[in-house]
């Protein structure tokens, strides 16, 4: 991908070459000479010799061949950080140039070393971006979280885990795995959800990667860690408090990967409206005209489950209940001739799943952890700001700038202005902020002097519930600073002024 330099963060870009000719035919002697040796570990001795057949910048000539480098040695991050870039630094031949923390380049192998990272989700994206953090031979320290357990269709792509794990813990699951194949790291499983964490555990890491499928969670993991950062008296973040974001997704052959920077680059919630909300079926055509196999499965497991088990929820990762909804959805598609229901589907719908491709799962990750080395080393320019992966158009792939939205209620201090009707009621007030472009999911709202709406605890739920069907006039005047806080925002506030129709912020 093209990366853009304009980041001030990170430093310049690392570069690297291939081979010139003449180092390619000094490598064929030395592998020609390996295989016809009389010795019984030829083949040993050419993989050996292989290592040998790097470049070496620091040679005299182009064509001088690197001291033998051991296995454990080659493929190393050493090699990366110490070789020199076409791209260096005005100040050395090292791209890290005056970022090298006093120690070159162990300095910026030392700042990998000794980083805490949290992996979010352990699924397609989250085994690979665990993969690829053990690969890289330095990083240690690794938290994983996530809330699913192994069902046996994850067996065919998500590939830390086999056929016993199924049932059990995907964190769990993926840390053992890693631990035991890497003895060098060291992953610590947390079982649960992110929201349950406080602010305490997500301060301890360096740097966060989201391998999430959902977009409420990362809605909410994202507004955890932009409101970690804290400011100095001039109101510019203190860098010390500002946790790097790396938040991967994909979705059959595209997937993407971003570099979010809290409070300096645009956030998550900034491209919120790049995510198009899912559109909902009319019950009335899941009930009574069924025309394609998700409407009969919609049919399983919104109407006939509840009436069938009125007591107890659907549990999505219960293969029991899933086959039961599979069951029930084919009955009824073949009452209507509708051809298409499969358990993998029933299971696409009833999970909001979209199918994933292990090559797309394989791509983001291998940027998302390229950028969490950079921004943990300083040792290449950082992603400025979105890549954007489109496999099923080829292997192409751009990034680009998104721009930080000014009125983000996330990472900016707007206050926002709505301009209503003074008759309209309190209940259409957060309709209106549900359907809107804050996507709000359980909005509370207060003014200046009383609580408006508060759905927690359950007294005050209780005390306030009468507010809803009242005219916004009653609760309030014209151009009075509201406060509305959601679950998606965690502790941050979105604020709002109500303009009434007709009438200015004096009410005049």
């Amino acid at each position: 991908p093209t990366i853009s330099n304009s980041n001030p963060i990170v430093s310049t870009i690392i570069s690297s070459r291939l081979p010139l000719r003449g180092e390619r035919e000094h490598c064929s002697e030395l592998l020609m000479t390996a295989s016809n040796s009389p010795s019984s570990n030829s083949k040993r001795d050419a993989s050996e010799m292989t290592t040998t057949c790097t470049i070496d910048n620091d040679a005299a000539s182009p064509l001088s061949p690197r001291r033998p480098l051991s296995r454990r040695q080659r493929g190393s991050l050493s090699t990366l950080f110490k070789r020199r870039s076409s791209f260096a630094n005005e100040t050395g031949s090292l791209p890290i140039g005056e970022l090298d923390v006093g120690a070159g380049p162990e300095g910026a192998m030392s700042l990998v070393k000794n980083a805490k990272i949290l992996v979010v989700g352990a699924g397609g994206l989250g085994c690979e971006i665990l993969k690829d953090l053990a690969m890289c031979c330095v990083v240690r320290d690794v938290v994983v979280i996530d809330l699913d357990t192994i069902d046996v269709t994850n067996l065919n792509r998500q590939f830390l885990f086999r056929s016993k794990d199924v049932g059990h813990s995907k964190a769990e699951s993926a840390a053992r795995f890693i631990n035991e194949r890497c003895p060098w790291m060291n992953v610590v499983p947390y079982h649960g959800k992110i929201q349950d964490k406080g602010s305490d555990f997500y301060k301890q890491f360096k740097v966060v990667i989201s391998g999430l499928d959902n977009v409420e969670a990362r809605r909410w993991l994202n507004g955890m860690i932009n409101n970690l950062v804290e400011f100095d008296e001039d109101g510019d973040p203190i860098p010390e408090s500002i946790i790097p974001f790396v938040d991967g997704g994909t979705e059959g052959f595209s997937g993407q990967s971003r570099l979010i920077l809290p409070r300096i680059t645009s956030c998550f919630e900034c491209s919120l409206d790049a995510f198009t909300p899912s559109a909902a079926v009319p019950l009335c055509t899941i009930a009574e005209t069924p025309r394609i196999p998700e409407h009969c499965i919609a049919y399983a497991y919104v109407l006939q489950w509840p009436k069938e088990f009125p007591d107890r929820k659907l549990d999505a990762d219960s293969p029991s209940d899933m086959k039961w909804v599979y069951e029930r959805a084919l009955e009824r598609a073949e009452k209507f001739g509708i051809e298409g229901v499969t358990y993998m589907l029933t299971m696409g719908v009833v999970k909001n799943i979209i199918p994933a491709v292990a090559s797309t799962n394989a791509i983001v990750s291998a940027v998302c952890v390229n950028e969490v080395i950079k921004v943990l080393s300083f040792c290449s320019q950082s992603l400025n700001t979105y890549m954007m992966y489109m496999g099923s158009e080829g292997i192409y792939s751009h990034t680009f700038v998104y721009e930080q939205k000014s009125t983000c209620p996330v990472c900016t201090t707007h206050t926002h202005r709505l301009t209503l009707p003074s008759t309209t009621t309190l209940n259409a007030l957060l309709q209106q902020l549900c359907d809107g472009e804050f996507r709000l999911k359980a909005p509370s709202i207060t003014s200046s002097s009383k609580t408006l709406y508060m759905r927690k605890p359950v007294a005050l739920e209780k005390a306030t519930k009468g507010n809803l069907d009242k005219p916004l006039k009653d609760l309030m005047t014209s151009g009075e600073e509201l406060v509305v806080t959601d679950p998606v925002f965690h502790d941050t506030s979105l604020a709002l002024v109500v303009l009434f129709e007709g009438l200015d912020a004096n009410g005049v």
